[in-house]
């Protein structure tokens, strides 16, 4: 039976957020309700666009606007967990771009924001709902791989260029790209971490948040599990190809991330390596939504968002997010990932460059449950 209840989105930030809108305008569970950007000009051009009546310039107007059930944030890193809580305390759902927070104690307080107001929060953590990722869960599920023996993940891009509250950022502080498949295909948290940075940045990046590193490596351990996984992550000054990868290494079969964008990622068998084509899921979807996982507002070369230049367009995995979190409110349900599960991914990277910048220092993380 189809449940026909609608749920009015607001999204807040209209850069990278303005890929959402048509998501949700045909999504069947939902109304495109209102958009939030600071500058009006823009603010209008795409309210005009995307024939979106309610406007709003203020965050804090917006959330006291009865008619909004959720809020979607996809504003400045260091805006994330003061809105959120905000969200939450008003009495709206929330989806909130990552990295969740920049603090752990930022962290904890979005979950007790989430505990205390019953709504549902969700990070909105692409690299979870990447078709590669769903093609890796599959063969996980259908028992292909065997026992999953260790994880790699790694993001490098070069972020000059991008507004200027990233510049200098410690590259473990925006790591979940690389954290969160790993853990989310052990089914698992990470219990601790020891990480080293490498290399380092011009003085004028570094004096930003006094973060010298080019690079940071890391090795978690799993909680309860003999499983450990390996991190690597750079913003700045490092050469390589922009790269969201995981590989995995399991009894029976074992999964390599590509080299270069241009190429297909390898199964190894034994020994035997073959390179796969990766299907794409957008079966998993409402009908009315599908196409969104191969196209959207940041298509054309006149038109391209700096996650889709210098981030392949997040591997389809858009439409699947916003599915989630709003079924997760129709279905009543925690979504995927939860609030707890948000603050072990983002409190990873939080940890680990505070082991790298103590030489490599043990850190546990923190339990929020």
């Amino acid at each position: 039976m189809v449940n026909e209840k609608k749920i009015n989105i607001a999204i807040v930030g209209l850069g990278f957020g303005a890929e959402f809108i048509p998501i949700y305008q045909n999504h069947p569970n939902t109304v495109m309700y209102a958009i939030c950007q600071r500058n009006e000009e823009n603010l209008n051009k795409i309210g005009d666009y995307f024939n979106i009546e309610k406007r709003y310039t203020s965050f804090e107007e917006l959330l006291e606007d009865d008619q909004i059930d959720a809020v979607h944030i996809n504003t400045p890193i260091h805006l994330h967990a003061k809105q959120s809580i905000a969200a939450l305390k008003a009495g709206k759902h929330v989806a909130c771009t990552v990295p969740m927070a920049t603090t752990i104690e930022e962290c904890r307080q979005i979950v007790e924001a989430q505990q205390a107001s019953g709504k549902k929060y969700m990070m909105m953590e692409t690299a979870v709902y990447t078709r590669e990722f769903l093609y890796v869960k599959e063969l996980r599920d259908t028992g292909k791989l065997g026992r999953i023996q260790f994880l790699r993940g790694k993001h490098q891009q070069e972020m000059a260029g991008w507004p200027g509250y990233w510049e200098g950022l410690p590259p473990m502080h925006y790591a979940t790209h690389a954290i969160s498949p790993l853990l989310a295909l052990a089914e698992n948290e990470a219990e601790y971490v020891s990480c080293f940075g490498s290399g380092q940045i011009a003085e004028n990046l570094t004096e930003k948040y006094g973060s010298p590193f080019a690079v940071e490596t890391a090795l978690f351990k799993i909680r309860n599990s003999n499983l450990a996984m390996e991190v690597t992550r750079s913003l700045f000054e490092t050469s390589r190809e922009y790269i969201e990868s995981f590989d995995v290494y399991g009894e029976k079969a074992s999964f390599e991330w590509q080299q270069l964008l241009s190429e297909n990622p390898i199964v190894f068998i034994g020994e035997d390596g073959k390179r796969v084509n990766v299907p794409d899921y957008a079966y998993l979807l409402p009908e009315s939504i599908q196409r969104f996982t191969t196209e959207g507002v940041y298509d054309s070369k006149g038109n391209q968002h700096l996650s889709f230049t210098q981030g392949g367009g997040h591997g389809g995995s858009h439409p699947h997010l916003a599915h989630e979190f709003v079924m997760s409110i129709i279905e009543n349900r925690s979504p995927f990932p939860d609030v707890y599960t948000s603050a072990n991914w983002t409190s990873a990277g939080l940890c680990a460059h505070e082991s790298a910048m103590m030489n490599g220092k043990h850190i546990p993380l923190p339990v929020f449950k």
